[in-house]
């Protein structure tokens, strides 16, 4: 400290604002850096969201138990009375909170990668649509972010729109989990809730459909462009039901974030993956990212990677109650045509090569 003082000799009789001129011209050596206080905020952010993502559902559900064997057992039955009271909510529009989705949390998880929404064409208030969001990615950050929260700005982007990204209905058994997914807007990936949303809930609904699922996530990993679609036709058959327009959506980056081992078709631990995945409703991956400490290490915190998430152009979808079979393939076919448009016309503004091509299995 002498030292300091030593060579910034009108600190002993300068004023108070002299004081605070000299010491910002101390040698940043002897404060924490800014950009390194920031990147640590970052990837807390991010950490939050992943252990939440695998860890709170179930945490909260033992926590909920042991208070039963415990002097709060009263606190533990006063919550579980409103569960069974609050169950259905989650179907009915959830309770969506926007003081959750404007936290300052996820202007640095947006940061970390970071995550951009492109808008290409308008959605109208007047109408409901319905995303399908590819690829699925292991955590589908991308989705979460920019569908979940407002630190892409998509309420500025596409005002009057109500974004509900769907997921697994299972999440929504869990205590506290369940609280914390609706305040973001997130809705089960059933039936009953999405009619909900896209007959019972007035216009301006957005459905986010992760279409590909947990079978996709088996083959996600970095450099890869492959969207499990082929066969997947109900959410064209629903929209075609509600009158709902069809909007590909495609996040170039979301692939990169983590690498997977990817076993082979027919092998022991390929079968294990998919008879859980029956099970449990999503597929367990074999993945690593980057160590918390450590850089070079291997741990849970995803790879700063770029997501770029592109909002493509609606496709005008009529209501029919019973759609048959030739009218669900022929949106089905323009669907499939409209996403591979867009991933063709923005492919190499994202790092990716002219010769790279989408694969749809």
């Amino acid at each position: 400290m002498k030292t300091i003082l030593a060579a910034y000799p009108g600190v002993l009789k300068g004023t108070g604002s002299s004081i605070l001129s000299a010491l910002q011209d101390v040698p940043a050596v002897f404060w924490p850096r800014r950009s390194k206080m920031k990147k640590h905020l970052q990837v807390i952010s991010v950490l939050q969201w992943v252990l939440t993502f695998l860890a709170l559902g179930a945490a909260s559900t033992l926590l909920l138990v042991y208070m039963f064997c415990t002097e709060l057992w009263l606190i533990a039955a006063i919550y579980t009375a409103w569960l069974i009271v609050d169950w259905n909510t989650p179907k009915q529009g959830g309770r969506r909170s926007s003081w959750v989705r404007s936290w300052t949390v996820w202007t640095y998880f947006r940061d970390y990668f970071p995550i951009r929404l492109i808008k290409t064409h308008d959605l109208l208030p007047s109408r409901n649509y319905i995303l399908g969001y590819h690829p699925h990615g292991i955590f589908c950050f991308g989705a979460f972010c920019n569908f979940s929260t407002e630190a892409t700005g998509f309420s500025k982007k596409f005002p009057g729109i109500k974004p509900s990204l769907a997921t697994l209905a299972g999440n929504f058994r869990l205590p506290v989990l369940r609280d914390y997914l609706m305040f973001g807007g997130i809705c089960p990936v059933n039936k009953n809730s999405i009619d909900y949303l896209l007959s019972r809930n007035g216009t301006g609904n957005a459905v986010v459909i992760v279409v590909g699922g947990a079978a996709e996530s088996l083959q996600c990993a970095p450099g890869k462009n492959t969207v499990t679609l082929k066969n997947r036709k109900g959410f064209v058959r629903l929209a075609l039901q509600k009158g709902a327009d069809l909007v590909p959506v495609y996040s170039f980056g979301e692939n990169d974030v983590y690498k997977q081992v990817i076993f082979e078709e027919g092998s022991y631990w390929r079968a294990l993956q998919k008879r859980l995945q029956k099970i449990l409703g999503f597929a367990p991956c074999l993945f690593h990212g980057c160590g918390l400490f450590f850089g070079n290490s291997w741990g849970i915190v995803p790879y700063c990677k770029p997501i770029a998430t592109i909002v493509g152009e609606p496709i005008t979808v009529p209501k029919i109650e019973d759609p048959c079979v030739e009218v669900v393939d022929l949106y089905h076919a323009m669907y499939i045509k409209s996403l591979q448009c867009l991933f063709e016309k923005y492919k190499t503004r994202f790092g990716m090569k002219e010769d790279d091509v989408l694969y749809i299995q």
